[in-house]
């Protein structure tokens, strides 16, 4: 769970890290990286901090809560979720897919998700709500994509198994983790401890990750899997 490792002092490697670009990439990320060694200054905090070893972690509000706290295990959830799709990225990459650019942004909203979710509401002030607020952009972004897709691909008339190639099968897997983390996430939305928004894309996403699915079946003119009933 290091990429939502949520600590006062670390939050800059949390929060808005991200230049958004609108074009096809390469395999370079579009999050910004940071270094924290310079060649003036080799030195840079450990990955471990000792912290956690009794068993609790902060929030970015500075609330100490047992690790297995609902929104420790949403961010779990939110950062498998990136990996998914960091692993789906890869295999469409090799495909030569021009839609990778999405799953970079998506990758880097999610680290938003992350803070907006490590920011309880009950205990924020204002200074942190509006460092992790999460706005509705990234929602419309979603089904203008799902849209665009929709256009090019055939109707779907039958229940399809995960399948249709790496890629494919990828982004079906990564929908899955999706629908975990919607849910892990919804209960904390409903209290009021994190933004709507962020149960919305969340649940947004999983419809992109199945189009996007079935339109790198298409484009790799892969055959997807039907559902049949066993006999």
């Amino acid at each position: 769970m290091a990429s939502f490792i949520i600590k006062p002092a670390h939050l800059r490697c949390v929060v808005r890290t991200c230049r958004f670009l609108r074009e096809p990439q390469t395999r370079n990320t579009l999050c910004s990286s940071r270094s924290y060694a310079t060649e003036e200054d080799n030195r840079g905090p450990k990955i471990y901090t000792k912290t956690g070893d009794k068993g609790f972690s902060s929030t970015f509000t500075g609330e100490r809560r047992p690790k297995e706290d609902h929104i420790f295990e949403a961010l779990g959830n939110t950062d498998e979720l990136s990996s998914a799709i960091g692993l789906a990225r890869e295999f469409c990459l090799d495909k030569g897919h021009t839609f990778t650019y999405q799953l970079d942004k998506i990758q880097c909203i999610l680290q938003d998700v992350g803070s907006n979710i490590a920011t309880p509401q009950s205990s924020a002030r204002e200074s942190h709500i509006s460092r992790t607020k999460f706005a509705a952009q990234p929602i419309s972004d979603l089904e203008t994509w799902i849209d665009t897709f929709t256009e090019e691909l055939p109707p779907l008339t039958n229940f399809i198994l995960p399948s249709g190639g790496k890629g494919s099968a990828a982004l079906h897997l990564a929908r899955t983790v999706c629908r975990r983390a919607e849910r892990s996430v919804a209960p904390i939305v409903r209290s009021g401890e994190a933004d709507a928004d962020v149960a919305k894309f969340l649940n947004r996403l999983s419809d992109y990750l199945f189009t996007a699915a079935r339109y790198a079946a298409m484009k790799e003119g892969s055959v997807e899997t039907i559902y049949t009933r066993p006999e």
